[in-house]
């Protein structure tokens, strides 16, 4: 249980950082603008990756699939098929960074 607690709070601070980590200030902006950029080159894809790193629900998703190929607690706990594993652990990171986010979001209002 404490492996679990450990991955969600780890799939929480990797979304922090990429969706409001100044470290990604420029990256961000550069896709941004790419997206924008109605001559840009596969500028679908530019406004895929602007919507998903703008959304903390998406980019938990996404972080959840990639943490899932170093430890993935469905598999790891449940002893899932590696392959849902990594669907169920997207999902689950997105509920779990969900849930944190909305606690901390909720003692800063108040």
């Amino acid at each position: 249980m404490t492996q679990l607690l450990i991955w969600l709070i780890a799939a929480y601070g990797m979304t922090q950082i990429l969706v409001y980590g100044s470290i990604f200030n420029e990256q961000r902006n550069w896709i941004n603008a790419w997206a924008a950029n109605e001559f840009a080159t596969l500028q679908g894809v530019g406004k895929f990756i602007s919507g998903l790193i703008s959304c903390v629900m998406c980019t938990s998703t996404w972080v959840g699939f990639l943490m899932s190929f170093i430890w993935s607690p469905w598999v790891n706990m449940f002893d899932v098929n590696p392959i849902f594993g990594v669907f169920f652990d997207g999902m689950l990171a997105s509920g779990g960074v969900w849930a944190i986010n909305s606690i901390i979001e909720w003692f800063e209002k108040h």
